[in-house]
């Protein structure tokens, strides 16, 4: 028995030294682990420095403290970590490690911009846990070229080697100084931010229960302050791996679209500021946002900026960024987004919107209620159509040149910005007087370019709007009791470059009040080269083109009476009397006019019958006795009217 018992003794003896041994043996491996990854940065001409390091085998936990970091390419910033702490620590393999859990505290990092941007910027994490963590022992070597394209491309790839489960912070605050620039100093401190699934360069989710800012504004004469709160903050499905690619110069022919962001999300939102104005959003949403890496070309954009900010730019320089920043623009790919209904508080009232949209081009502003100075606007809708970011750039691009007007080339670029336009549902005071303007809609498009210039379009006008007291051509309306118009137009025109032909088929206003009036007309041999901003070859091109059909329409619905009565206002006579007198003054002037063409004799009296009978509709169809050269035509109309008109077989009718 004593003999047993001394061998336990020593077993267990032996075992305690075994396993003392063994502690020492891992507390020294991690120690020499951790020396080396320190190393490595010393070796880059960065500092790095640390305190204590434990390792605890029963548990396997590896905790840091004291760590500061200075990198060798970015002398300017500064890292300081009060403690790591990783639980269930184990290698993987020769280049990496897991963990069950990773906690960090203190993490400060501070970026110091050097001159002329004069831009300081600290990040503050008290609190960081990572669950189920997989990644590299030692960092990859960071690039020797500091651009911040190539540092941008470092911390990607190796956030592309970690996976984890999730991440936590309770808080992180981020503030910035730009000293005495416009941009001022503030703070932003976001709370509950988490990170769910990552693996690879993907995210499946992040959120920030919410996000607190405050701006101190340097702006000259009239220094302000924002504050304002966001919450709800929700990133769906995340990949780096996209923007890695853009930012890889061996993809720039890749032409595919990849997928960045599945959705981003946000709000409510809240932003005061000192001068008495305040902003409310319900929230917004963006989804599908993709980048081509042939055209997603940052680092383009960043050898354009100038290196001395603190000069102004010239011409040369703005146009040559401005057309940058359009190609990557034009890298950029949104499914659609939207902002919830918004309230902007002034002094002055409260401007109301219900939402602001955007998806396959198209812009939109809905539900508008707004303060003005003659009364409250409402409008239902403001959309832009097939709307270019891009587009606009370049153009805007073109007329960067001061103390140069632009050409008419450049000012019709405007039409490669966007396709249309449209309004609906407004209602505005008119004025200073208590009625209101109307307008269920008005919507141009066009397309079909040629050049800059369009060569199909469309126009569609329906308004109701208060006659105007001031505007002496409509005085005879006032005097007649119309105090309102009510406007209907439908204007169509459209070149075929195959058969040459234009038709501007229909246009039509409609006054309801008054008349409606359509017209159809068409021109043949209409060349290519007519659709020019140089005027001598557009009148060049000119000579080739041929009258075509003309058709006139119009319907009284109250003209007739309002000339007939302003007729016996000015001649003192019985509203009979003056009708008559119209009549027979038609038929007066039409004698000259059915001299040089018989068939003038019908729209003649169709014209007098017309007068004679309200409510009728007036229609009157020319048509080209032969080839006839629009230019001939008007040089005939500046002449001899009458001659001009002979060369067209005239048809006319009335009829109720």
């Amino acid at each position: 028995m004593k003999r047993i018992l001394i061998g336990l003794i020593v077993a267990a003896v032996l075992a305690a030294g075994g396993w003392f041994g063994f502690n020492f043996y891992a507390q020294h491996r991690a120690t020499s682990e951790v020396e080396a990854a320190f190393e490595q940065m010393r070796q880059q001409g960065g500092k790095a420095s640390h305190g204590k390091i434990t390792f605890e085998l029963a548990t396997r936990t590896l905790t840091i403290e004291d760590i500061a970091v200075t990198p060798g390419n970015l002398p300017q910033a500064q890292i300081k970590i009060a403690g790591i702490k990783g639980t269930g620590v184990c290698l993987v393999d020769d280049i990496r490690f897991s963990a069950d859990s990773i906690d960090i505290t203190g993490v400060e990092v501070a970026l110091d911009q050097a001159p002329p941007a004069k831009l300081k910027v600290s990040y503050k994490i008290p609190q960081l846990t990572m669950r189920d963590y997989a990644g590299p022992v030692h960092a990859a070597a960071a690039p020797a070229d500091n651009s911040l394209i190539e540092m941008y491309r470092y911390a990607l790839s190796q956030y592309t080697g970690v996976t984890a489960s999730s991440l936590t912070a309770p808080t992180l605050t981020m503030s910035f100084d730009s000293g005495n620039a416009a941009a001022g100093s503030g703070e932003f401190t976001y709370t509950g931010l988490a990170i769910q699934n990552l693996k690879h360069g993907k995210i499946d989710a992040m959120k920030a229960d919410r996000a607190v800012i405050s701006v101190e504004v340097k702006q000259p004469g009239k220094p302000d302050k924002l504050t304002g709160e966001l919450s709800n903050i929700i990133v769906n499905d995340f990949d780096a791996t996209a923007i890695l690619a853009a930012l890889d110069p061996q993809t720039s022919g890749d032409d595919n679209y990849r997928r960045v962001y599945r959705q981003v999300s946000a709000g409510p939102y809240t932003l005061k500021s000192a001068q008495a104005i305040r902003v409310d959003i319900d929230g917004f949403a963006i989804e599908d946002i993709a980048v081509q890496p042939s055209k997603f070309r940052l680092a383009d954009v960043l050898a354009a900026l100038p290196q001395d900010q603190s000069a102004p730019q010239t011409p040369a320089q703005a146009r040559e960024l401005l057309e940058k920043l359009a190609g990557v623009y034009e890298g950029v790919r949104i499914g659609k987004a939207e902002m919830g209904k918004t309230s902007i508080g002034t002094p002055q009232g409260t401007a109301k919107i219900n939402a602001v949209r955007y998806r396959e081009g198209e812009f939109a502003v809905e539900g508008v209620d707004t303060p003005s100075p003659q009364g409250q606007f409402k409008m239902e809708r403001f959309a832009l159509k097939s709307f270019s970011i891009t587009n606009l750039m370049r153009w805007a691009a073109g007329l960067s040149n001061p103390g140069q007007a632009p050409s008419p080339d450049q000012m019709l670029g405007l039409f490669r910005v966007l396709e249309g336009a449209e309004i609906k549902g407004v209602v505005s005071p008119y004025k200073n007087t208590r009625q209101l303007v109307t307008i269920d809609t008005i919507s141009l498009n066009w397309g079909q370019l040629v050049g800059s210039i369009p060569s199909k379009a469309n126009l569609v006008v329906k308004m109701v709007t208060p006659t105007d007291p001031s505007n002496p051509a409509q005085r005879p309306l006032i005097m007649a009791g119309v105090d309102k118009l009510a406007i209907d137009l439908d204007l169509g025109a459209a070149w075929t470059e195959s058969s040459g032909a234009f038709a501007l088929a229909p246009a039509t206003i409609d006054l309801g009040n008054l008349a409606k009036a359509q017209a159809r007309f068409a021109l043949a041999n209409v060349p290519r080269g007519l659709f020019t901003t140089d005027p001598a070859q557009a009148m060049g091109q000119a000579a080739q083109i041929e009258t075509g059909a003309i058709e006139l329409s119009l319907r009284d619905s109250g003209v007739v009476d309002l000339v007939v009565a302003q007729f016996s206002r000015m001649q003192n006579v019985s509203r009979d009397a003056a009708r008559s007198a119209i009549a027979e003054m038609i038929r007066a002037q039409g004698e000259k006019v059915m001299a040089a063409n018989l068939d003038a004799k019908a729209a003649v009296d169709a014209l007098a019958g017309f007068v004679e009978t309200s409510g009728q509709t007036l229609t009157i169809k020319l048509t080209p006795l032969g080839k006839l050269p629009v230019l001939q035509l008007m040089d005939a109309l500046n002449s001899e009217p009458i001659v001009a008109l002979a060369q067209f077989r005239i048809e006319a009718s009335t009829g109720l």
